[in-house]
């Protein structure tokens, strides 16, 4: 055959096969047409590229292009309508979509087009490479195919040559359908040798369960538009057994037509067979699977998603309500995931994820249902139950199952969740009301400290519904400024003098009247309304310290409470320093105070932040210092000013005449440190004593004066800014 070859094309070489072979790379970003323009550039190739679906058809359209490199998302027009209009003028060019595009029904399309293959830009750029090079060489076999066809049309030596190298099967049937011709593609495609096929009936190489339809194509007596084109079907190999498409199976398209022969004497056809072609769509297969799975699924943990979920959620309602049985919905959450994220990266985010869902899943039984919602967020639909309490039984196995820790980044990791309950019919007898009562509770447990369940109750959508109303309300409170500062003096006592005053926000809300920080700021910090109120506060009471300094106290220091939420923002300082040269006071006038937890929380991020505010000139206080686990390492990292001591251990100073260690400890612990004492919440005068015997001088509280509005303040001020304040240490 390879002579015969060689002698068909003696004495034409203006008809060889050109030796290079061009590529055309279609992307709107030059940074990826230039990387991968090297990376598929190798000798005997041509590469060209352009940004726009106009360029592409514009060089489509006058060179022979042998491979199209597809992005779909281009600046004028689809992918796919490049594709369609190849298809129009019936090139020949392999195209290969590479593209960002995740949208399911792209791919499909591109698929359904022609696209020999379907690859994403986030996948491993060997893919890519090896899908060129694979179409390539297939484009150079067609070309040398067609090459055979044009010159030697009628000749039967170029008829066996092109069937026998074709990629697909091409067999003739007698009319009883026994093979009576096979193509050497049967043997390396299902491992049969052609010999011993001659004559066997086509049932032997179809998957029984195919047999049926398969009858029809294999029997087609018809011929023209009317035979069988591209029939889906089974084949299974030398060894009788059909591998699944994961594990390399043989999956085919059938064409087929009858074959006539002309009898003059009956002047009449006579039917002598069936021809056909069987191709290998296997690879197509695998990449549709692929795509359906990622349609219904997540594929950072192969959980279904929240489309899959909800499917197998009203099915699960639906069966539900004809047998009287309970479905049970769990929403969980994964307490501190964000925390992960910020120290070690999404990597090992992502690990903890797949970790945490493999361990839930080990607590589900067969029928259940878990899914990812997104992010950290989970469901599980646990259908047929006979009583509406199993399924705290589950949530109690979660719970524990959680208990041993996780590895993230080397260390142990206590991952715990927030899960809310819902059960049908008795808390929603829809999909949507089930999830939402769900969420719900889940939010619920999660407010109330994290780490357990709450099954879903009326009350809590109540009281979910009036933070709907107060996140609305919160809104328009601060479009409409209905905040006001009020202010409670911090006082040396021994010296007799205001030497600050404490900043406290209250909303005058036009209908429930002047509300505290402790009825709103919840929510603020939870919708995201923290920042434009914190805003309001640095401006208002940077306003406030510029007009008393007109009036003449130009000594006095403002301390600030702001939000944790705050220091996770990059513009933090700017935001701060902002409200102080937009007023023009000075920076040594203000104190901001930050939380045990904060320091805590995500240390050496306040840290490189707390040093930023200290090098402007802004004192730092550590509010209710005492209350949580801190290192004292912290003092010693932390540039902060001020100490200022609980209100909860001053409580506890009464008339019985003992010292209070903690306030002792505190005490001796700042002036090690050089800092700031400050004691919160005093209210009486023993409480005054016994602060001073321990070393305590600078104090607020009831016992001088509550937070009052600044029209109550001045008068106080200019009383006490003179040594006229012996009596309250007396």
């Amino acid at each position: 055959m390879m002579e015969l070859s060689h002698s068909m094309f003696v004495g034409e070489e203006s008809s060889e096969a050109p030796e290079t072979s061009r590529v055309l790379i279609v992307d709107d970003e030059p940074r990826i047409r230039n990387a991968y323009g090297a990376l598929l550039a190798q000798p005997g190739r041509e590469i060209r590229s352009c940004g726009t679906g106009r360029e592409a058809i514009e060089q489509l359209d006058r060179l022979d292009i042998d491979v199209l490199v597809l992005d779909l998302n281009l600046p004028d027009m689809h992918g796919t309508e490049i594709m369609a209009w190849m298809e129009q003028k019936h090139l020949a060019t392999a195209v290969v979509v590479f593209s960002a595009d995740e949208a399911i029904e792209s791919a499909i399309l591109a698929l359904r087009r022609g696209a020999c293959e379907f690859i994403r830009k986030h996948a491993n750029p060997e893919d890519l490479i090896r899908t060129v090079d694979k179409a390539l060489s297939r484009r150079q076999l067609e070309r040398e195919n067609a090459l055979m066809t044009a010159r030697l049309e009628q000749s039967e030596r170029l008829h066996r040559f092109l069937v026998e190298n074709s990629p697909d099967i091409i067999y003739t049937l007698d009319p009883q359908g026994k093979f009576i011709f096979l193509n050497g593609r049967i043997e390396s495609l299902l491992g049969y040798h052609r010999d011993e096929l001659i004559g066997m009936h086509y049932s032997v190489i179809v998957h029984p369960a195919d047999l049926e339809q398969a009858r029809y194509a294999f029997a087609e007596r018809r011929v023209g538009e009317r035979a069988t084109n591209n029939h889906e079907i089974r084949l299974r190999c030398r060894t009788h057994e059909v591998r699944h498409f994961e594990n390399q199976a043989i999956v085919a398209i059938l064409s087929a037509q009858g074959v006539y022969r002309y009898d003059e004497e009956a002047d009449s056809k006579r039917f002598m067979g069936t021809a056909g072609v069987l191709r290998d769509i296997t690879e197509r297969k695998r990449a549709e699977e692929t795509i359906s799975f990622q349609a219904f699924h997540d594929l950072l943990t192969g959980l279904p998603n929240r489309v899959l979920f909800r499917d197998r959620l009203e099915l699960a309602i639906s069966q539900a309500r004809r047998r009287g049985d309970y479905v049970g919905l769990m929403y969980l959450d994964l307490d501190r995931f964000k925390l992960v994220n910020d120290t070690y990266g999404h990597l090992e985010g992502d690990e903890l994820l797949k970790g945490f869902s493999r361990r839930v899943r080990e607590c589900l039984r067969a029928g259940d249902t878990m899914s990812r919602q997104g992010g950290d967020e989970f469901t599980i639909l646990l259908p047929d139950l006979s009583d509406a309490n199993a399924v705290t039984a589950i949530a109690e196995k979660i719970v524990a199952a959680l208990k041993p820790s996780f590895v993230v980044g080397g260390r142990d990791f206590r991952a715990t969740a927030s899960i809310g309950i819902a059960v049908f019919p008795d808390d929603g007898d829809t999909p949507d009301l089930l999830l939402r009562s769900a969420d719900i509770a889940m939010y619920r447990i999660k407010a109330s400290g994290k780490n357990g369940y709450a099954r879903y109750t009326p009350e809590m959508s109540r009281n979910h519904v009036e933070r709907v109303d107060l996140d609305n309300e919160l809104r328009v409170a601060l479009d409409q400024k209905q905040f006001v500062l009020h202010f409670q003096p911090q006082l040396d006592v021994t010296r007799a003098r205001v030497t600050g005053v404490e900043a406290l926000i209250r909303w005058e809300h036009p209908r429930r009247g002047l509300l505290g920080p402790n009825n709103f700021i919840p929510v603020a910090e939870e919708c995201g309304l923290i920042f434009g109120i914190s805003d309001w506060v640095l401006d208002e009471g940077c306003r406030q310290l510029a007009e008393w300094a007109r009036q003449g106290i130009d000594d006095l220091r403002l301390a600030i409470n702001l939000s944790p939420l705050e220091f996770r923002r990059a513009d933090f300082v700017e935001r701060i320093l902002g409200p102080i040269r937009r007023h023009q006071v000075p920076a040594h006038n203000i104190e901001v105070e930050i939380t045990e937890n904060l320091l805590m929380d995500d240390a050496e991020c306040v840290i490189a932040k707390v040093h930023e505010l200290r090098k402007q000139g802004i004192h730092i206080s550590i509010d209710d210092f005492g209350t949580r686990y801190s290192s004292l390492n912290y003092l010693r990292r932390f540039p902060v000013n001020t100490v200022k001591i609980d209100q909860s251990f001053v409580r506890d100073l009464d008339s019985s005449g003992r010292a209070s260690p903690v306030i002792g400890a505190i005490v001796s612990i700042a002036q090690g440190f050089g800092l700031n004492v400050l004691a919160e919440g005093v209210e009486t005068q023993y409480q005054v004593d016994a602060l001073l015997a321990q070393g305590c001088e600078v104090m607020q509280g009831f016992r001088f004066s509550p937070p009052v509005p600044v029209d109550e303040l001045i008068p106080f001020l200019r009383t006490y800014r003179t040594p006229v304040l012996g009596a309250l240490a007396t």
